[in-house]
């Protein structure tokens, strides 16, 4: 899939020479930001990274203009834990924010294990990343989905941004469609589309700053295309009436992911128009892999709430006028909460001392793709319990009825390790190889099990990551 991506991107650069004139310019001393997120958008739910249906010009485009990183990360295989790691730029243990909801997910019957409490709020005291960019001068907004918390408990502004349009505690809307039955968004006119709104929003806050002497950071977490699939109808209609692909077919879904991307477009242009373009980091990605009930991330194993590539690979296209390059792309691993490093450098922001920071810049890397990170490696750790989907769809469970049991899981190279704690069981893959995690080699490379598992234990020491081990006494096996 690898190689089918770098062709797609090859065709969109043909005709154009690999340095723009935007790319030219020497970056604006403090560049605005603008970071779009999607929800549950699956790693080939976009045209250019392999989707034969879904329609994504813009995007494609954007990736097309941007450097591309082939091996993404979120923080989580699900939302609020990525959220949070970008957010903090810090690991799951250090924030306590380790899944949605409870960590007793599901029936108590079936948890062999007592899995550590969960923290659904993002606690004020920490740092954020709007924080250190608010203090450096920048204005501050965020538009969409928020899930760390909300208003004097948590909400946007208690934690760096100075506008909110949309974010509350909730992890999905009410309604796609006005009423939105959302405290922090006044309705609109009856039947307007929220991510039509949310990107209006926007593109109104960017026209704003056209009269303003300071940077923009604009944070943008769409609620697209997180249930409940409520598409646009003649869109839907529209994705039905063509030939469905190999391994996406659902037209409501498709639709979903194509007024995302239509809006999205009109934002982009948005920043053309007023003069933005060449002085504005554009970030794209999403916070998890893509929902098994409603689309298929083939060839990569797994789903949303999974932890293997499925859950956790996601798209991460950044477009930095007179760093990246169009058509670069990098190929070892990164992780969301790199950007609180990243960001924090090229807006020249100081980082916390009150706090560590896990994550690396990325800038050396976006400046010159044939360098290294120099990292070992990266990790997630879920003492949680996440239960399969709803009637079983797209249930590929670590151990039925689950979608995940507790464990950690490390990215070191190209080998990737799961250990699982209700029974200390390990799965060992070669993502080189064996992008799809078919074949678990823990039996055959013992050496390479014995290291990533030590490593990954010392992990578990450095950041005091709990690891439950107190068997439930209501398991049934």
């Amino acid at each position: 899939m690898k190689d089918t991506f770098l062709v797609v991107l090859a065709l969109f650069a043909v005709g154009c020479s690999s340095t723009t004139s935007a790319e030219a310019q020497a970056p604006a001393k403090q560049p605005n930001i603008l970071f779009i997120i999607a929800d549950d958008l699956g790693y080939t739910d976009l045209g250019v990274t392999g989707s034969d249906y879904y329609l994504t010009p813009n995007l494609d485009k954007l990736a097309s203009e941007s450097m591309v990183f082939n091996a993404a990360y979120a923080n989580c295989a699900n939302c609020a834990p990525t959220r949070a790691a970008l957010m903090s730029g810090m690991y799951a243990p250090r924030t306590g924010v380790y899944t949605v909801g409870s960590s007793e997910r599901g029936k108590a019957s079936d948890r062999m294990l007592i899995p550590t409490e969960n923290n659904d709020t993002l606690s004020v005291d920490v740092v954020t990343i709007a924080e250190v960019l608010q203090k450096a001068g920048y204005t501050t907004a965020q538009m969409g989905k928020w899930h760390l918390g909300e208003g004097d408990e948590g909400g946007p502004t208690t934690q760096g941004f100075d506008i909110n349009v949309g974010g509350h505690h909730g992890g999905h809307p009410e309604s796609y469609f006005s009423p939105y039955k959302n405290r922090y968004l006044d309705d609109g006119p009856k039947g307007e589309y929220l991510t039509e709104r949310l990107t209006r929003e926007a593109a109104d806050f960017i026209a704003k700053q056209k009269d303003s002497s300071k940077p923009f950071f604009l944070y943008l977490p769409l609620y697209n295309v997180h249930t409940p699939i409520q598409p646009i109808k003649e869109m839907a209609a529209a994705a039905d009436a063509r030939e469905k692909g190999e391994h996406h077919s659902n037209p409501k879904y498709a639709a979903m992911v194509e007024a995302m991307d239509l809006y999205i477009g009109r934002l982009l242009a948005a920043l053309d128009e007023h003069g933005f373009a060449d002085n504005t980091v554009v970030v794209f990605t999403s916070d998890n892999g893509g929902h098994g009930g409603v689309t298929d991330v083939h060839p990569l194993r797994g789903s949303k709430g999974m932890f293997y590539e499925g859950g956790i690979r996601v798209p991460l296209f950044v477009k930095y006028p007179g760093v990246t390059k169009a058509g670069a792309t990098f190929d070892e691993p990164v992780v969301l909460l790199d950007f609180f490093p990243t960001l924090a450098e090229a807006g020249e922001g100081k980082l916390p001392t009150t706090q560590p920071v896990d994550g690396v810049s990325l800038l050396p890397v976006m400046r010159d793709p044939g360098q290294s990170l120099g990292r070992d490696a990266i990790y997630f750790h879920f003492p949680c319990y996440l239960q399969g989907y709803e009637g079983g769809e797209g249930a590929e469970a670590q151990r039925p009825p689950w979608r995940a049991t507790p464990c950690s899981v490390i990215r070191m190279g190209d080998w990737k390790l799961i250990n699982y704690f209700e029974t200390n069981k390990t799965e060992l893959f070669n993502l080189k190889t064996d992008p799809g995690e078919q074949n678990n080699l823990a039996q055959k490379n013992l050496d390479m099990r014995i290291k990533l598992l030590a490593q990954l234990r010392l992990w578990h020491k450095a950041v005091d990551a709990p690891v439950p081990t107190e068997k439930n006494p209501k398991y049934k096996p």
